[in-house]
């Protein structure tokens, strides 16, 4: 699949929208060290952007993982190897490499079990080989990052380092921010201006339930219903639950859904919007008071429950860092209930004995 013949305004499966490819783009890395990527990598960027967005699952994170893994191995080069492989050379490519027996953008090997040498110099492949999952061409073995259990809740670096098995494990994270910088450049945020609302059919039942928050990061702080503001001093009524956690800490999707809202709620605080239907029933969930560079999904996203959509902030009407949590049964424009006792009616993973006192909010 090569995206420079694709429409470059083409919705994808998961509501991630493909935008046009620049010539160039400045990039940062973790460390501090800058480089510019040209057409040629950014074109290897929207083949990896493409085959994640259209394989269930994935999601935006799973596509920032890959991002890390083929910058760190050849970044986001289709490198041949004719060293070992002579007829490598004979492929598209964009230079040559000698490491070892290992071929492409994610330096996958031959003799590894990952593909031929003929497949392995096709990005699209490589993608393909690199997500996994059932409908990946090497499963069950050598993994993809679908295969790995609990990657959603794994150091993105740590996640791609499970599919590369690295020798030199640590690389992966110093290049977080140019996947990140490479992902808002190539993609619509927003699902390209359309409303992000998709219809009742459209949002399958789903498969488990997570707690917004790991285990052992939070504590409860601010229960639904009427309270004293904790700014204004005045008579309020509170629409969510409140979690202080530190600043940074993985917000998670509570089930399996869709992405109806991710931005910046009157310009200051952020929050995502997520339609699920659980037991039959459509209900949407609200997660409040990220910074605007701590919202890592995008409206119409496909998302799977205990993905890692967002960070801990302090945006808005906020006393600290904290997660405010809504649940709204009959989707989000129906009044909000109390999410304390509705999550303890149903089997949530990863749920911490309740505590209180901290930060809070005024919602």
């Amino acid at each position: 699949m090569n995206p420079a013949v694709l429409n470059q305004a083409h919705c994808i499966a998961s509501g991630i929208v493909l935008g046009p490819i620049p010539d160039s783009l400045a990039v940062t890395m973790k460390d501090g060290h800058s480089f510019t990527l040209n057409k040629q990598q950014l074109t290897h960027a929207a083949t990896i952007i493409t085959t994640g967005s259209n394989t269930p699952g994935v999601g935006r994170d799973g596509i920032l993982i890959a991002f890390m893994a083929a910058l760190t191995e050849s970044t986001l080069r289709q490198l041949s190897n004719t060293g070992v492989y002579p007829e490598s050379g004979d492929y598209p490519n964009d230079g040559d490499a000698s490491d070892h027996d290992s071929l492409g953008l994610f330096q996958m090997r031959p003799q590894a079990g990952w593909g031929t040498v003929a497949e392995l110099m096709d990005t699209g492949y490589q993608a393909r080989a690199f997500y996994g999952g059932p409908d990946g061409p090497n499963y069950p073995s050598p993994r993809g990052l679908l295969d790995i259990p609990g990657w959603q809740q794994m150091d993105k670096g740590e996640a791609a380092q499970a599919v590369e098995v690295s020798a030199y494990p640590d690389r992966y994270q110093n290049y977080e921010p140019v996947a990140r910088t490479i992902l808002d450049a190539l993609t619509l945020r927003g699902g390209g201006g359309g409303s992000g609302v998709p219809g009742d059919a459209d949002i399958p039942e789903t498969s488990r339930l997570v707690f917004p928050l790991p285990t052992g990061t939070y504590i409860h702080t601010s229960s639904f219903g009427p309270r004293v503001d904790p700014i204004t001093g005045e008579a309020s009524f509170h629409s969510g639950t409140d979690w202080a956690a530190p600043d940074g800490t993985p917000i998670f999707a509570l089930a399996d859904g869709i992405v109806t809202y991710a931005g910046m709620v009157d310009g200051y605080s952020g929050q995502i919007t997520i339609e699920h239907t659980i037991g039959g029933e459509k209900v949407a969930t609200k997660y409040v008071h990220m910074w605007a560079h701590g919202i890592h999904v995008t409206a119409g996203e496909r998302l799977i429950a205990g993905q890692h959509i967002g960070d801990v902030g302090s945006s808005g009407h906020s006393t600290g860092p904290h997660l405010h949590f809504q649940v709204h049964p009959g989707g989000a424009n129906a009044p909000p209930v109390d999410a304390e006792p509705w999550l303890a009616a149903l089997s949530v993973e990863g749920v911490d004995a309740p505590t209180g006192g901290g930060p809070g909010c005024a919602f």
